[in-house]
């Protein structure tokens, strides 16, 4: 196990962060195709990805809604360097945005997105409710949150990862956990998939 490699998950910095990007742009796309095949996409969707790493998922989301925009949201400087350079001509189009910044203050108006997702990234978050709060205030009427994560907080899943656990100072959710904070943070139409043979959740659920 790479120790350093793990710790710069959290926030990648330098040339080894640059790295693990680049690894886990590749590493998640069949976990990212498997969580967005749940959404309901409209073309003219106003779009932020919170945490947006490397800018894959930013650059699928802007294919995905020709007539609307996307926002990719980190507070890492080189993840925002890397979606930004993978996303050039879409920013100079006016269809895509990378902004620096943290889930707990967003810098965004009220009511401005239709979807804000967020993938392998709320284990980081750092008080969930709170910052689940904050999604909401940005969402437009009926907006939908969208989590996917490739770890949910299961004992044995939780002993296979303690290590990790405990490096990057993360919290891995159960079902119930996730269930639990979305409604304390007055979400409603809670859902979650789950994937066979793995432990990977996605969940799904609206702002009032």
């Amino acid at each position: 196990m790479d120790k350093k490699l793990i710790v710069n998950a959290r926030k990648p910095e330098g040339e080894l962060g640059s790295k693990l990007l680049e690894r886990m742009n590749e590493s998640h796309e069949k976990l990212a195709q498997w969580g967005i095949s749940h959404l309901n996409i409209e073309n003219n969707d106003i779009i932020l990805d919170i945490g947006c790493g490397g800018g894959v998922n930013v650059k699928r989301f802007n294919e995905m809604v020709p007539n609307g925009k996307v926002y990719g949201l980190d507070y890492s400087e080189v993840s925002v360097e890397k979606s930004t350079k993978l996303n050039e001509s879409a920013i100079k189009e006016g269809k895509v945005e990378i902004v620096q910044g943290s889930v707990s203050e967003l810098p965004f108006e009220n009511d401005t997105f239709n979807i804000v997702a967020g993938f392998e990234t709320i284990y980081f978050w750092s008080n969930l409710i709170k910052d689940l709060k904050e999604v909401k205030r940005v969402l437009k009427p009926e907006g939908m949150i969208f989590i996917c994560n490739e770890a949910v907080g299961e004992d044995y899943v939780l002993e296979k990862m303690k290590e990790e656990i405990v490096l990057l100072n993360m919290k891995i959710y159960s079902e119930e956990e996730l269930r639990l904070s979305f409604f304390d943070a007055g979400f409603i139409d809670f859902f979650t998939f789950r994937k066979e043979k793995t432990d990977w959740i996605s969940a799904i659920a609206r702002k009032k």
